[in-house]
């Protein structure tokens, strides 16, 4: 967890970069119907695409799919030609408050409102690079910075990704969520909330919920990226574990459990967790018993490529070790995964600021490489993220009635899934925020030059 791309520590700074953001009207956006054109379409159900697509779009929603003859005569129609359609993509593990590699050295020196500010635009390039939907996984914050943004794109005040998930991780003292590299001397606020056993775990959920998380998100063992820890290691009893689910639970709200060592993967599943992150460590065991459970697994396999090739973590040597000795049985279990039932989704672990965000369709690629067939890899980014979290009955898919979040990508993922690093149109909730041939746009509240 807490991996995320290097974007430049003084890109804020630097002249020639520059985010504006002006409170302009978001009237008439989307009123008039739409007709997206294109020679195909990958709507997340079917098992092949759908040939000379036409998607038509009214009042921000799918209103039919079919040929030609579906268009309207006042529509807008927006040839596309040889592109593809599909669903907006979703990334269901992130961290948008993160904007440096160091992260918790980082978080030690912005703010909340930092933080929140600078999530926001990464927010928005995530946005016009195709993902209109991101599932938070915890963030190195004092305090709500992603439940206040999710609150202003869901009033209209910005545009930006749908947004869901969990404030904090929960940590236990001496975890992936703790500080472990200053000394005693030091009185410093964790990146994580910090909580050892039940009654401490309860309260902890307690107030994520109280100010707006709808996931919880456990570190059940240690991390990659955390200094001082090991991911081998398992963090909370299993006493903890059942705790926390069954308070998440009472509450309505789904726990998400970050989980490398194959030990601490069988406790959160037996706990009953909806979703394993990274897993990496995962056993053909564990697989089983996330198959007959209905655990997803979220494996965020891209960063540690990432960071292979950049060598700029503090706990460099961590990730060194798992692309050098385990990587490969990794992705061979992956494999194994998908082909045992599991439901394998889709979720970058890379933060929201990365100053090209097209990098982040890589984990596509990767789960083409894990043996993933290239439909199954671009569905475990749309309908199935979706159904992990339970936003199935509106997105993820294009059909009638759903929202339309649509994007486009030239030529055909399914012959070169790097298409998707190449997203033409975005559209979300029938607002068209970037199309081939025009400057990109957030409905005039988002202006970025570089």
């Amino acid at each position: 967890m807490h991996q995320l791309l290097n974007p430049a520590a003084g890109r804020f700074r630097r002249s020639g970069a520059a985010v504006l953001l002006t409170l302009l009207s978001l009237g008439g956006l989307a009123n008039a119907a739409t007709a997206l054109v294109a020679d195909r379409l990958i709507d997340g159900r079917s098992a092949a695409p759908i040939q000379g697509a036409v998607v038509l779009v009214e009042e921000g929603r799918i209103v039919a799919v079919g040929d030609r003859s579906i268009i309207p005569p006042d529509a807008d129609v927006i040839e596309l030609g040889d592109s593809t359609l599909l669903p907006g993509l979703i990334n269901a593990h992130e961290h948008p408050l993160m904007f440096a590699d160091d992260y918790q050295a980082a978080h030690l020196g912005s703010s909340s409102a930092y933080k929140g500010l600078a999530a926001l635009a990464g927010l928005q390039r995530l946005l016009l690079a195709g993902w209109t939907g991101v599932r938070v996984m915890g963030d190195a914050d004092v305090y709500y910075a992603n439940q206040d943004l999710r609150k202003l794109i869901d009033s209209g005040v910005f545009i930006g990704p749908h947004m869901t998930g969990a404030a904090h991780y929960i940590s236990i003292t001496g975890g992936g969520g703790d500080i472990n590299y200053l000394s005693p001397e030091q009185r410093i606020v964790p990146d994580g909330l910090i909580a050892d056993g039940p009654e401490e775990i309860r309260k902890a959920i307690r107030n994520e919920i109280k100010y707006g998380s709808d996931w919880i998100k456990l570190l059940v063992t240690g991390s990659f990226q955390a200094v001082g820890d090991d991911p081998r290691n398992i963090s909370f009893s299993p006493e903890e574990m059942l705790a926390a689910v069954q308070e998440a639970d009472r509450h309505g709200v789904p726990v998400a459990a970050h989980a490398h060592a194959a030990e601490g993967i069988k406790q959160a599943v037996a706990a009953g967790v909806r979703s394993i992150e990274h897993g990496t460590y995962i056993d053909d065991e564990a697989i089983r018993m996330m198959a007959r459970a209905g655990t997803f697994l979220v494996p965020t396999v891209y960063l540690g490529d990432y960071y292979y090739e950049t060598q700029t973590l503090r706990s460099q040597d961590k990730n060194d070790s798992y692309i050098e000795s385990g990587r490969a049985e990794f992705l061979a279990a992956i494999g194994r995964a998908h082909e045992a039932g599991v439901k394998v989704v889709v979720g970058l672990d890379m933060g929201a600021g990365a100053a090209d965000p097209s990098v982040y369709a890589r984990e596509f690629a990767v789960f083409v490489e894990a043996g993933m067939s290239p439909m199954d890899a671009i569905k475990a980014g749309t309908s199935v993220a979706a159904e992990l979290l339970g936003w199935d009955d509106r997105l993820g898919t294009i059909e009638k009635n759903k929202s339309a979040d649509i994007i486009a990508v030239p030529g055909d993922p399914l012959s070169d899934i790097s298409a998707l690093e190449r997203v033409s149109l975005v559209m979300i909730g029938g607002k068209l925020v970037k199309r081939p041939g025009a400057q990109s746009s957030l409905g005039g509240l988002l202006s970025v030059t570089y």
